[in-house]
């Protein structure tokens, strides 16, 4: 059926398994056992929909080249194949929360071949962590039992050398106590939360005594909200969480403003909403604000990573499913599609299995439970806004929140986020237009593309994707989706994840997940290290960002930099998708350049920040959403 029907190709997804590391006796009697047993769930991932067993994986790739719907040379061979997808791969319930997942004959194929595929991403990550860990614990004795908040930046001396090659991010372990580089955070790795408040139709959420605003900033709260200034965080949400024992969390909501002098975003004020509910600020002393600033870090880490799930997975693998069921693989947008979503139905069974289980990574190093984290992913994804399709466009997300084309206040200064993945963006946005120019003479033979509106339907019908076009009509609307997909199977997942985790996001001592000792009552803490996790607890955290880290990718076909280089894809398109690739290519090595060359300017600062950003190094960060 000129590669329509589905020759099966045997594949054995063994696993690899690695002796665990040897406890050493250390005065503490630390071990690496926390860690190992991440390690043991990552090497066992299975679909929890079917018996994990020898599987085989489906073989869609057709023979010849791709045409879009009325140019099919075997119309009839054609919509067979799409119908067969359709009876074969179907929606069953939700792995590890969200929308629904594959199930059926060929669901489950797709899946048990994703499943193989990040099976062997993830052997080298196995043996490489391991071997990071064991060398942590034969290390011990240089932490000084970590005392001191300089001991826990010594956690990184020489250690994980394996995983984090480059190590943290130049200026995260010697500036962390920097306010600048706490809010600027809030616009580089973690800019999915904060929002511009508008004088017009927000209001504010607590107070704070005019003297003291107008000690810190110059201005009293009023006078920075109506001036379009100020700038708001809240997870109050995690309040009513299940924690876990023996860690704990506030439930912070935290004000940021424009400095009027010199225009750097910076915060004013952090509120923990529990117990004392205590509001901290600059004026407070060094060690209550510096804890302050880590409260707000758990309950950012907790949002970054769970929402990340909601926004970037679950919303690209129920967009795929319903693409699948309705479009051919004989299709040029099913392919690019095949391409982007690779190891896309890994995902779900990762989280279940390595994050969300009783007693797995989120039990072990979280505040909350891993139940809670599945049913805040889902939360955010079903009713949150996280799981919104055209809502959550690049620039359009960016703009709601006011941090770009703002009418009501002035622009922020820096915006790194904005900054770097813009030119992404748009490369990836050039290379969508001359693609689907090249396939669609017009509009009007988009919106004749049956498969394209079937899609469409699909979408919004069966696979209750959320704020999915009802229709697709025109090739900019067609351009805005795939390159949305593309987005976020990229730049907006891996600000947050991937190799990001390591370097900034979970450095310590300032980005804990949990805190090991209840909330003050009062202000006045004499020693922050009361608060932070010991070691055990360090090497389940590092980890688990260490599995899901993917130094091997950089400088390989693996990266974003080839993101539509794929030969089985460009040999079955045409010159002008392939001219598209190439000048996609060479942008991306061009901007490599720009990230990688980094470093501080004169007055101690790389893009704003006393910190060098480079998550988004085309040459570093993998092309899909692979973590």
């Amino acid at each position: 059926m000129l590669g329509h029907t589905f020759s099966i190709l045997a594949c054995s997804t063994s696993l690899l398994v690695f002796n665990h590391v040897v406890a050493v006796a250390v005065p503490r009697q630390v071990s690496a056992t926390l860690a190992d047993s991440i390690v043991v769930r990552a090497q066992n991932i299975v679909n929890p929909l079917s018996p994990q067993q020898p599987g085989a994986a489906p073989n869609l790739d057709i023979t010849g080249s791709y045409y879009i719907s009325q140019n099919s040379p075997n119309p009839l061979i054609r919509s067979t194949g799409v119908l067969a997808k359709a009876l074969t791969f179907l929606y069953g319930p939700p792995v590890a929360g969200g929308p629904a997942y594959p199930t059926g004959v060929l669901g489950l194929l797709k899946v048990v071949a994703d499943l193989a595929s990040i099976q062997l991403d993830l052997t080298p990550e196995s043996a490489q962590t391991v071997l990071d860990d064991g060398n942590a614990v034969l290390g011990v004795g240089k932490y000084d039992e970590l005392q001191t908040l300089e001991d826990y930046t010594k956690l990184y001396d020489g250690e994980w050398t394996t995983t984090l090659p480059k190590g943290p991010d130049s200026g995260v372990l010697t500036n962390y106590t920097d306010d600048l580089l706490f809010s600027m955070e809030r616009l580089s790795n973690s800019p999915y939360q904060v929002r511009r408040l508008n004088p017009s139709s927000d209001s504010l959420n607590f107070q704070i005594a005019d003297a003291v605003a107008e000690n810190i900033t110059g201005s009293t709260l009023q006078q920075l909200f109506s001036a379009g200034r100020l700038f708001y965080a809240d997870y109050r949400d995690q309040a009513n969480l299940t924690p876990n024992i023996g860690k704990y969390s506030a439930a912070c909501d935290a004000y940021f403003y424009i400095n009027s002098n010199s225009g750097q975003f910076l915060p004013l004020a952090i509120r923990t909403n529990v117990g004392a509910n205590l509001i901290y600020t600059p004026a407070d002393s060094a060690n209550d604000w510096l804890l302050a600033k880590m409260m707000y870090n758990v309950n950012d880490f907790w949002f970054a990573q769970w929402n990340h799930l909601a926004s970037t997975h679950e919303v690209v693998q129920i967009t795929y499913e319903a693409a699948i069921r309705t479009i051919s693989e004989e299709h040029p947008v099913q392919a690019l599609l095949n391409r982007l979503m690779f190891e896309v139905f890994a995902i779900q069974p990762l989280a279940q299995t390595v994050l969300f289980d009783p007693g797995a990574a989120v039990d072990l190093v979280f505040s909350y439970s891993g139940s809670s984290a599945a049913t805040y992913t889902t939360r955010y994804y079903q009713s949150v806004g996280s799981g919104r399709f055209r809502s959550n466009y690049f620039a359009t997300n960016l703009q709601s929140r006011g941090l770009i084309n703002s009418a009501y206040g002035p622009a922020l200064k820096h915006f790194p986020f904005y900054e770097d993945a813009s030119a992404i963006h748009d490369a990836i946005s050039t290379f969508m237009t001359a693609f689907i120019g090249s396939y669609y003479s017009s509009d009007a033979v988009v919106a004749a593309d049956g498969e394209l509106q079937a899609w469409a339907n699909e979408a919004n019908g069966p696979a209750k994707a959320i704020d999915f076009p009802s229709v697709i009509t025109s090739r900019a609307a067609l351009v805005n989706i795939l390159t949305h997909m593309a987005h976020l199977a990229s730049t907006s997942h891996h600000t947050i994840n991937t190799n990001e985790l390591l370097s900034i996001s979970s450095t310590l001592p300032f980005h804990p997940p949990a805190l090991y000792k209840p909330l003050p009552t009062a202000k006045g803490v004499t020693d922050v290290v009361d608060y932070l996790p010991p070691l055990p607890q360090i090497l389940a955290q590092f980890t688990i960002g260490a599995l899901f880290a993917r130094p091997d990718f950089v400088g390989t076909n693996r990266s974003l930099l080839h993101m539509f280089d794929g030969q089985t894809f460009l040999s079955k398109t045409n010159a002008q998708t392939r001219a598209a690739n190439g000048a996609f290519m060479s942008a991306m090595q061009g901007f490599s350049f720009q990230v990688s060359s980094r470093t501080f300017d004169a007055d101690g600062l790389s893009q704003g920040m006393p910190f060098v950003w480079q998550a988004l190094d085309p040459n570093v960060m993998p092309y899909s959403i692979t973590t």
